[in-house]
């Protein structure tokens, strides 16, 4: 199939420090690349991959899981790492759980995070039916486009496919498990009027993880999608100054990135 106008995966060759951007459940490059393009300006290089079963139709996705996700990201971490000298990881929320395993499982090798509205969990009781109702039902209404701003929209799917959301949750449980092992510099932004992840989420993420260089930003004009909403700006600014603090010779020009 297809991928759908605008939902294509992003890529720029810039400097030695890289930047990889894992986009959501049921959403598209789309959602992040303003975010990619800002970063992309200021020399970075940038990576923003399709997650496999998304982008095209909700049918493609529904053979996709977890494993397919999070291999993705994997390799396009792995190809920034022998190109780079220091690599950081964004996400949006799923794509900010994958990024935190990303995280536990490369440890030093990723420099630091930056996560929007990170997902933690399914909340209540729907989510301990679906590996039952899955089997009967194939979709429930979609999540796309919780998004404050007018005119601002996200392009995802209408539908949410079961098995994929069985998937994610069974991700979902393991990553909490691997929290403890997640060491790096942390920027952790999130919506206190988000619609899709709820504030516990971060609230969990911050309380589990291992890491002593931790910020809390709140996002109090956006909604779930704030990389498209009002607080976009600050998102991009607030993530390269945290990108400057951790690697001090970005934006230096004719300088490298160690250290």
């Amino acid at each position: 199939m297809p991928v759908l106008p605008g939902a294509e995966p992003y890529r720029h060759e810039g400097g030695e420090v890289g930047v990889l951007l894992c986009h959501g459940f049921t959403g598209s490059p789309q959602s992040l690349r303003p975010w990619a393009e800002y970063l992309a300006e200021r020399g970075l290089t940038v990576s923003l991959p399709l997650l496999p079963g998304h982008g095209t139709r909700w049918e493609d996705m529904q053979v996709t899981g977890w494993q397919d996700w999070y291999a993705e990201v994997d390799r396009e971490l792995r190809a920034l790492l022998e190109r780079c000298t220091r690599v950081f990881v964004f996400g949006l929320s799923m794509g900010g759980t994958l990024s935190l395993r990303l995280a536990a499982k490369h440890g030093d090798a990723v420099a630091g995070l930056v996560l929007v509205n990170p997902a933690n969990k399914l909340h209540g009781l729907a989510p301990y039916a679906l590996p039952f109702v899955r089997h009967v039902v194939r979709t429930t209404k979609g999540i796309a486009s919780d998004i404050a701003k007018e005119g601002s929209a996200e392009i995802g799917y209408d539908r949410v496919p079961l098995h994929a959301a069985h998937s994610m949750r069974t991700f979902f449980r393991l990553v909490d498990g691997e929290l403890p092992q997640v060491t790096q510099p942390l920027l952790l932004l999130h919506s206190p009027r988000d619609h899709v992840v709820p504030a516990a989420d971060s609230a969990r993420v911050l309380g589990r993880v291992s890491s002593t260089d931790v910020t809390e930003i709140l996002l109090e004009q956006s909604y779930h999608v704030a990389t498209l909403d009002h607080d976009a700006d600050r998102i991009f600014e607030e993530s390269y100054a945290f990108i400057g603090r951790i690697a001090p010779s970005v934006g230096k020009e004719g300088t490298a990135t160690g250290g």
